[in-house]
């Protein structure tokens, strides 16, 4: 129960840890705390509390028995024992940080695992696995030493600790000795009887001393589970409003947000969009775009100013209330375990089985759909198993499609789509988008050509804001970034750099250039290879011809070859070009 309880009371805390920590930690060493430190965790209470339980028995009993056979001797016992506490204690005290260490290195190990299994097509694609298995065995080979460290160190409280009681047993016959030759009523019995009874309240610190080694680690293991437990959670949504069904008013009010502090990313940012309103956002890579959807589902919160929804401050309303009223598709898609009907229906569960299928068809998802091994009810692997990263998207899209929240947040929702099925679904999406607020991330310009309000960010903030036709007639920062993916050089860059320009024209005038000469030497080389190849062929037939004029007559040489008038005239005219070109 203690394990079950432990597990439960982590896995719950990562549900209310604020996203900025998971960024920060790898995923496979919080779930090392999670699975490996509660078990070890667990093993060390058990074979420590049973020893504790019945060793505490053994002491008080044999102290007992001890007092009523002599109590000067059994103050002692009582008095001497403890130094073996002491020295345990000594050395546990040092073995701790070998066992933090231990497990540590365990959990990056899982990490690095994790994360080597998560890419390994990407692995393989650059032939990176010599490389991971040099990682693998450093690490490995940490872990060991380690281990072997923390395991030896500890296992020498067992004997250190029995060498001490062994002290005690000695003591404790010499002073019985002693009592025995002064003629005191101490009998030879009666020192045998206690010897025994002496080496029984000893027995429970040894047998405790030689479990340290699971005691120590399960302590170290502790406290990184509790570290993750006593970490700081995301604010409470205690006493926070419920935002009923919303019409789709946002705003946000001189924005502030940075995910380091000495690190500025927004700044003073402000925009009020109106219900209904179809939003787009471009602009670099960095620039802040998917921060800003963050912030819009408040999955950080912001170092300044405020973002509200139907006037109300986000940090006042609760977090589920917010984000089921906005319907979310990331580039990067997310597949949980499950049927293809269980990954639909995760944002909706109690939808029925027609309008699933009419979410899947309007999505473009029903066909692939089908085609599976067993259409709806094929059970899906981690991140949906063999399914391409469109036919995932598209999944993702359907979700959407059956929840129809009345805010949408579509973040590259189409990037790994083909553009057949992209025209299809931005139909499918325009009719979505009518009448909600929607907010569209795209790197792909003309995807957003039809959006009411264009936001142009850059390093944090809105430098422009208009409707397409509007800002590609200022011939701005968009005008420049539209016009990037159509050619290789920035337009509006060009018209505002006359000297680029020049220098563009002169490089293309001698790349004409070049091309000509190449052009021209080729048919020359051309030329007179088959001008010297016709003069060879021509010079043959003569030389063949002329034995054959002489031993048959010049007339009836000519009527049986009508050829060789035509091919003189030709050799008297490549006799004359050449004499004119000397």
């Amino acid at each position: 129960n203690v394990l079950r309880d432990i597990r439960a009371d982590a896995f719950a805390k990562i549900s209310v840890l604020p996203l900025k920590y998971l960024d920060s930690h790898s995923h496979g060493e919080t779930v090392s705390r999670i699975i490996a430190d509660a078990d070890q965790f667990a093993d060390g209470l058990l074979m420590g509390f049973t020893q504790f339980f019945s060793g505490i028995l053994t002491i008080f009993g044999t102290l007992a028995f001890m007092l009523a056979t002599n109590w000067k001797i059994a103050l002692v016992v009582v008095f001497v024992t403890p130094l073996s506490l002491f020295v345990a204690k000594y050395i546990s005290s040092h073995t701790y940080t070998f066992f933090k260490k231990q497990s540590e290195t365990r959990g990056e190990q899982t990490a690095f695992t994790e994360e080597a299994i998560a890419g390994l097509k990407t692995v393989q694609a650059f032939s990176h696995e010599a490389e991971n298995m040099e990682k693998f065995d450093e690490i490995n080979k940490r872990l060991e030493k380690t281990s072997l460290d923390a395991t030896f160190y500890s296992s020498l409280t067992n004997p250190t600790t029995r060498f001490i009681n062994n002290l005690v047993y000695a003591l404790v016959a010499l002073i019985g000795a002693l009592n025995i030759a002064a003629g005191g009523a101490f009998t030879v019995g009666k020192l045998t009887t206690f010897l025994s009874y002496a080496n029984q309240y000893t027995k429970p610190f040894n047998e405790i001393s030689g479990v340290v080694t699971e005691l120590q680690n399960a302590i170290a293991c502790a406290s990184r589970i509790f570290e993750l437990l006593d970490e700081e959670e995301q604010p409470s949504d205690a006493g926070n409003k419920e935002l009923k069904r919303a019409e789709g008013n946002v705003s946000l009010e001189n924005v502030c947000f940075s995910y380091r502090p000495r690190q500025k990313l927004i700044e003073n940012l402000s925009l009020s969009v109106q219900p209904g309103r179809r939003v787009a956002i471009v602009g670099p890579t960095g620039c802040g775009k998917t921060t800003l959807i963050n912030l819009l589902m408040r999955f950080y919160d912001v170092t300044g100013g405020s973002v509200k929804v139907e006037g109300e401050d986000v940090r006042e309303i609760t977090r589920w209330s917010l984000r089921s009223n906005y319907g979310m598709v990331l580039q990067e898609t997310w597949l949980k375990s499950g049927t293809v009907r269980d990954n639909i229906r995760m944002g909706r569960p109690d939808a029925g089985d027609e309008e699933l299928v009419a979410a899947a068809k309007a999505s473009h998802a029903d066909g692939f759909i089908r085609r599976l091994s067993d259409g709806y009810d094929t059970v899906l692997s981690e991140d949906g198993g063999s399914l391409s990263q469109g036919q995932k998207q598209l999944l993702c899209i359907a979700r959407i499609m059956l929840c129809l929240p009345p805010m949408l947040i579509l973040d590259e929702a189409t990037s790994s789509i083909d553009t057949r099925t992209e025209m299809k679904i931005s139909d499918a999406f325009d009719t979505l988008m009518k009448g909600r607020t929607s907010f569209v991330v795209a790197h792909r310009l003309s995807t957003v050509r039809t959006a009411d309000t264009i936001l142009v960010m850059n390093a944090g903030r809105i430098v422009e804001q208009g409707t397409h036709a509007q800002l590609l007639a200022k011939k701005g920062f968009y005008y420049d970034l539209y016009n990037s993916q159509f050619s290789g050089w920035t337009a509006g860059a060009e018209s505002r750099h006359p000297k680029r320009k020049c220098m563009d024209e002169k490089r293309k005038r001698k790349k004409r250039g070049s091309v000509y000469r190449n052009a021209v030497q080729l048919v020359a080389v051309g030329g007179v290879t088959g001008i010297f190849a016709g003069a060879a062929v021509t010079l043959y037939t003569l030389l063949a011809s002329a034995g054959e004029i002489f031993s048959r007559g010049v007339y009836d040489f000519i009527r049986n070859n009508p050829v060789f008038l035509p091919l003189l005239f030709i050799v008297l005219a490549l006799g004359a070009f050449f004499l004119s070109v000397m």
